[in-house]
């Protein structure tokens, strides 16, 4: 049987609270009986979508990440509103950021990104039978986006030329729901 080394929370307090999302810091009992301090983010949670083409090609976009100080290929994605369903926001954020709607979506699964200093949860999904419609970009928004070949995504995830996780586990978690369902 597996040990148990759940930590007791002994009190938190809010550290920052932000737009998008919030810096707690909490006391806690270890399983040894000491305590610790415990910092971490609160974050509402993401949808990260591969929208795939008839033709076996996906929509990434690039833009500038400022924590990172660099312009990032990754897939489309953002924060799930409050109470809102993460598929409502895979379908609004697919939408803004790159202008498709898709009729067929499905869900492949959800990640925790950054389980040592944060809460996160992205829930990963998959986009097909596209329509462009209009893109819709924030005011505080700069991407582009562009087509490539799945094929070709999946071996810069291999090779370690794409860096951003979430767009790395959802290619990789895509293409084996897509081996399943032939």
């Amino acid at each position: 049987m597996a040990q148990d080394f759940t930590e007791k929370q002994l009190n938190s307090r809010l550290v920052y609270t932000g737009k998008m999302l919030n810096l707690r810091e909490d006391a806690v009992t270890l399983p040894s009986g000491a305590e610790a301090t415990r910092e971490y983010v609160v974050h509402p949670g993401a949808s990260v979508i591969v929208p795939l083409f008839e033709d076996g090609t996906v929509l990434v976009e690039r833009q500038y990440r400022y924590p990172v100080k660099q312009h990032m290929l990754e897939l489309p994605a953002g924060k799930i509103d409050k109470k809102e369903d993460p598929e409502i926001a895979a379908q609004r954020e697919l939408l803004e950021e790159t202008g498709y709607e898709a009729l067929r979506w499905d869900f492949i699964g959800s990640l925790m990104p950054c389980i040592g200093y944060s809460d996160e949860l992205i829930y990963v999904y998959l986009a097909r039978d596209l329509t462009y419609c209009e893109q819709k970009l924030d005011d505080e928004e700069f991407l582009e986006t562009s087509k490539v070949p799945k094929g070709r995504l999946l071996q810069q995830a291999l090779n370690a030329q794409i860096q951003d996780a979430k767009t790395i586990i959802a290619l990789l978690w895509t293409e084996q729901f897509l081996k399943k369902s032939v």
